[in-house]
């Protein structure tokens, strides 16, 4: 049985209570010193006193199990990468910075934001043009954000979606007429069809109409009447969700709000139990769970990316949409897979790659520079937004996991998933990566000298000093 070291978690709790180490040394029976050891992992939790503690402060064994702390190690390392900090600290340091002081790990990440943010900001205010805004945090990062530190899992609204779409009785197929059944008799809303322009869908709360655009397909349809339904059903829980981040203005908290809204739309059209269990019969096979529930391919993978309810837990992915330029148009994660906010992204990313062959599902066994492997899939879909002549919308959707998930997907049936797998070495991005002889670098490393000698040459774009 591994043993359970939980220094933090104890001393979290016992600070809750507001109680001293003798309190509770008498409470759980045990000496003062014993206390002592447990909080500084000098000791492992036994038996006898984690069932003590529970029984005692009626939380779940699970409260003092090792927290994953992938994703914190990530973002600690990206504080110290950038080289304005002028700080250097070992990956041993970051993964025991993290693991025993996990609450410290996360202030300096929420510090080094809120310092990034105030850089930004002033040479915002002094450049030439006094408007340019550009560098400063845009409020879609901000609401990234917010879903990052949820790790995608959002159980205030998750749960009443569920809970609705059984009371609606939103089947496969039949989805866009239960919710047009259930905007009229709990809203006296009505829906109709017409054209509106560049719109998707329009509500006019005061004439109670919800206008669809008849270019909509069903799956569309239904997520635009399932948004609307949101905002009317839980309108004051969305608000203080919205409310309960510091936003940097008005613009970021309406976008908060909407945000918050399709992410019910989501689980409204696909409950999680029902979605959950089809995802597992059909080895996560989106091609199948789109026809099941008649929606597309991005949200499928989407949905599969919230899908972690505490004890009914689905496989943690990260899910992201990229265009040709490379651009991150959106990003969520439930695992340790980092976005990096400097350096761009990988152009060994099997992501890129489904623009060479539109319409194909694309696999790639990616290990990061810390040696982390994961399990990647990656395909374009494509939107036409009008007659012949306009131009239309491509993307790349990639969704991914830790390897040791990869067995549950049908993806990755006949490969070879061992540690002697064949994989794809990938970064974060450029500036961050810690690969010094990728000959695909962008751009030199941040923080890290450059070998400069006019009387040599090198295939490594950059190489590095030393």
């Amino acid at each position: 049985m591994e043993k359970t070291f939980a220094g933090a978690r104890l001393r979290q709790l016992r600070e809750s209570q507001s109680m001293t180490q003798s309190e509770l040394s008498r409470l759980l029976g045990i000496s003062p010193s014993y206390v002592n050891q447990l909080e500084h992992n000098g000791r492992p939790l036994t038996m006898p006193v984690l069932l003590k503690l529970t029984e005692t402060f009626g939380v779940d064994a699970d409260f003092f199990a090792a927290q994953d702390t992938a994703r914190l190690v990530a973002d600690l390392r990206e504080v110290f990468a950038d080289d304005t900090v002028g700080g250097a600290i070992s990956a041993g340091e970051v993964d025991e910075l993290t693991t025993k002081l996990p609450e410290v790990a996360s202030t300096l990440v929420a510090l080094h934001r809120r310092y990034r943010e105030a850089r930004e900001n002033i040479a915002t205010l002094v450049s030439e043009q006094g408007l340019d805004r550009t560098a400063a945090q845009q409020p879609h990062e901000e609401i990234r954000d917010w879903f990052y530190q949820r790790r995608n899992y959002v159980a205030e609204l998750d749960e009443p979606a569920e809970k609705l779409a059984a009371e609606l009785r939103l089947h496969p197929g039949e989805v866009r007429t239960g919710l047009i059944n259930g905007l009229r008799m709990r809203h006296g809303v009505r829906v109709v069809t017409e054209a509106l322009g560049t719109d998707q869908h329009r509500f006019e709360p005061r004439d109670r109409v919800l206008r669809l655009a008849p270019t909509l397909r069903p799956g569309q349809a239904a997520f635009r009447l399932a948004s609307e339904l949101a905002l009317l059903e839980m309108g004051e829980v969305i608000d203080g969700l919205a409310g309960s981040w510091p936003y940097s203005g008005d613009t970021a908290r309406r976008l908060a709000r909407i945000g918050l809204a399709n992410y019910y739309a989501g689980a409204l059209v696909l409950p999680y139990r029902v979605f959950l269990g089809a995802a597992e019969r059909y080895h996560y096979d989106i091609a199948r769970l789109s026809d099941r529930f008649g929606v597309g391919f991005e949200t499928i993978c989407h949905r599969l990316s919230t899908l972690q309810r505490p004890r009914t837990r689905g496989v943690p992915f990260s899910f992201v949409r990229v265009d040709r330029a490379g651009n991150i148009s959106k990003r969520q994660s439930a695992t340790g897979f980092h976005f990096s906010r400097v350096g761009g992204s990988c152009p060994l990313w099997i992501v890129y790659e489904a623009f060479s062959a539109p319409g194909r599902v694309l696999t790639q066994i990616a290990e990061l520079p810390d040696g982390k492997k994961y399990f990647w899939l990656a395909r374009t879909v494509t939107r036409g937004t009008g007659g012949h002549g306009d131009p239309g919308k491509t993307f790349a959707i990639g969704l991914g996991c830790e390897l040791r998930h990869a067995r549950r997907l049908v993806y990755s049936a006949g490969l070879a998933l061992s540690s002697t797998a064949a994989v794809t070495p990938i970064g974060m991005g450029c500036k961050v990566c810690e690969r010094p002889a990728c000959p695909q670098r962008a751009f030199p490393a941040i923080g890290k000298p450059l070998r400069v000698d006019e009387h040599a040459s090198s295939l490594v774009p950059y190489p590095p000093l030393g």
